[in-house]
């Protein structure tokens, strides 16, 4: 594990351009937007850097290696689908890591509550990513992935109220942005940047959707 977690590391850090996209376009969105967004931006721009890691960065790279036949010969190795998707969301969980780090550093704020907002971030973030691998288990190319990501991943930035505030969602949109993952996250986040706790039904659907997308993710992993 700890073999292919170096090599992996190496292989993102040469094609590092994606940190672009992941840490570099909510860092930009906050310089800019941060003074005059409502209090909750810092937090939404958090999500942003994880969305844009599991939805877009994560499963093109898996699906690359897919079509450029290297998870084939890796088949012929003791690695398996469970090490392999592993890995891959320690080094994007990490890179989340980083981005959020800079976005405290050069943010407007700091969270209130740290201890639950670092709670909420890594149990959210790696919800999410979960999520991900299941586009990146079955993804055919490195082409199609983004794009079946993105179809994926503004849905979810709707109903979890990045586009319109939840307050002005129908009902019927709120409900299905309590249990999308992102809806929880979202709130979350916000609470505890704000200093309040996490609610504990937050909590849950994170949990559930990390064990629920990442146990399908290993069920549908295709080497080829």
């Amino acid at each position: 594990m700890s073999k292919l977690l170096l090599v992996e590391t190496k292989l993102h850090l040469r094609d590092g351009w994606y940190l672009l996209f992941a840490i570099g376009l909510p860092l930009l969105l906050l310089q800019f937007l941060g003074k005059v967004a409502g209090p909750a931006f810092p937090a939404l721009m958090v999500m942003l850097s994880a969305l844009t890691l599991s939805f877009s960065v994560l499963p093109g790279v898996l699906a690359a290696y897919r079509e450029q036949g290297v998870l084939r010969r890796m088949s012929t190795t003791p690695v398996s689908p469970l090490r392999m998707l592993t890995v891959q969301l320690v080094i994007n969980l990490v890179v989340g890591i980083v981005a959020t780090a800079l976005l405290v550093a050069f943010g407007p704020g700091v969270p209130r509550n740290v201890a639950g907002f670092v709670l909420v971030f890594l149990l959210g973030s790696a919800a999410l990513m979960a999520m991900g691998l299941v586009i990146a288990a079955v993804a055919p190319n490195g082409k199609s992935a983004p794009i079946i990501g993105s179809a994926a991943m503004f849905p979810l930035m709707f109903v979890a109220g990045m586009w319109v505030p939840r307050e002005y969602l129908p009902e019927a949109v709120r409900v299905i942005g309590d249990y999308s993952v992102a809806g929880p996250f979202a709130q979350a986040l916000s609470a505890t940047w704000a200093g309040q706790a996490p609610q504990l039904p937050h909590l849950l659907v994170l949990a559930a959707g990390l064990v629920v997308f990442g146990a399908l993710a290993v069920r549908v992993f295709r080497w080829e």
